[in-house]
């Protein structure tokens, strides 16, 4: 049996690659991040004519419909490459309209989502534990939604936002309706701006999926999340690889040192085994697997918590040089950081994870 990717999906990753070398490289990366809005409307117009932006979406709805594997598949590439830009929040939207969407739900929001003529992103967290659908307490009456969402990314770019509700069920929001008060926040991570979120009485479609639905999109972030990581920790370890190369120290590069060597080996070895997990928890997804959620969490609490090892060693191995605003290492640091944080700690998705396994 073949556990590799198939030709398709390495095609995907390999365009994905080149479109980043050429159109973001890390000249492009440091502008952006400096300038703290974490877009480019050029970098999402040319991923959205890649067909980026819908890879999930239906045949019939404009998109190429992919499974989640295959976005997370881009996700781990945008990482590597720290692309600035909506593609996470606007990808779990997404998911979200397929897993909780009516047939008539699915075919009036996903076709502007799939061309990246409109921008959408979700707003789910309403402190720092309250990221579970059964613990939404935003309320939607009549149609119009009252409550304040935390850490929502992009939330001034998006035209839409996909809101968590009190019952664990999802509601569309269309944010240029008015009722949406956005106060920025900033965040470590200059390339996925966040605010808080206040609605109030803001036009919303409630959608017809339950929790269960609400779950399993939360499950597809979580695995984007856990790619997005490993791509930047991937990213970090050839960037200490370039750097000892060429760091000269007692008149010899510094990767001649036994003790550089073990470091960036030590790196790698926690780093690229746990590709499987997030390989297979998107699959357990796409396949509905009975352990699906316990997978997504296992991989983003794994992940996440050996991506950011793997930055803090990027640091110290670059040394006092790495602290600084001007290294390159702490665009990628806190990438991870946000990546960690999202929607659950680890901590906490190891509880989770334990729940579901029935500990």
């Amino acid at each position: 049996m073949d556990f590799g990717l198939s030709e398709e999906q390495e095609m995907l990753q390999e365009t994905l690659r080149g479109f980043a070398e050429k159109e973001c490289p890390t000249t492009r990366v440091r502008e952006l991040f400096d300038a703290g809005q974490g877009h480019d409307p050029a970098l999402w117009s040319g991923l959205a004519e890649m067909g980026i932006a819908g890879l999930a979406v239906p045949e019939d709805c404009g998109g190429a419909e992919l499974e989640l594997l295959d976005v997370a598949l881009a996700a781990e590439v945008l990482g590597h490459a720290g692309m600035p830009g909506p593609f996470l929040g606007h990808s779990i939207a997404v998911f979200g309209v397929l897993t909780s969407g009516s047939q008539s739900e699915r075919a009036a929001i996903l076709p502007e989502l799939a061309s990246g003529e409109s921008i959408a992103t979700i707003a789910l967290q309403e402190d720092d534990a309250a990221w579970r659908p059964g613990d939404w307490k935003t309320r939607i009456t009549d149609g119009r939604i009252s409550g304040t969402k935390t850490i929502v990314s992009h939330a001034e770019l998006a035209d839409h936002m996909l809101v968590g509700v009190e019952g664990g069920r999802l509601a569309w929001v269309d944010t240029r309706a008015g009722g949406v008060a956005i106060e920025d926040l900033g965040g470590v991570d200059r390339a996925r701006p966040i605010a808080r979120v206040r609605f109030d009485g803001a036009r919303g479609v409630l959608l017809a999926g339950g929790s269960a639905a609400s779950e399993r999109a939360l499950d597809a972030a979580l695995v984007l999340l856990a790619a997005d990581a490993f791509g930047a920790a991937t990213r970090l370890i050839e960037l200490d690889v370039a750097y000892s190369q060429s760091r000269q120290q007692f008149g010899q590069p510094i990767a001649q040192f036994q003790a550089i060597k073990h470091a960036i080996a030590r790196m790698g070895t926690q780093i690229e085994p746990a590709r499987g997990l997030w390989w297979y928890a998107a699959h357990a997804i796409d396949r509905d697997h009975s352990d699906a959620s316990r997978q997504a969490s296992i991989a983003k609490a794994h992940i996440t918590d050996r991506a950011m090892d793997t930055a803090r060693q990027s640091v110290e191995l670059h040394g006092g040089y790495g602290f600084t605003w001007e290294c390159e290492v702490q665009m990628w640091f806190k990438r991870i950081m946000f990546d960690r944080a999202f929607l659950g700690t680890p901590e906490q998705h190891r509880e989770r994870s334990a729940q579901l396994g029935g500990w």
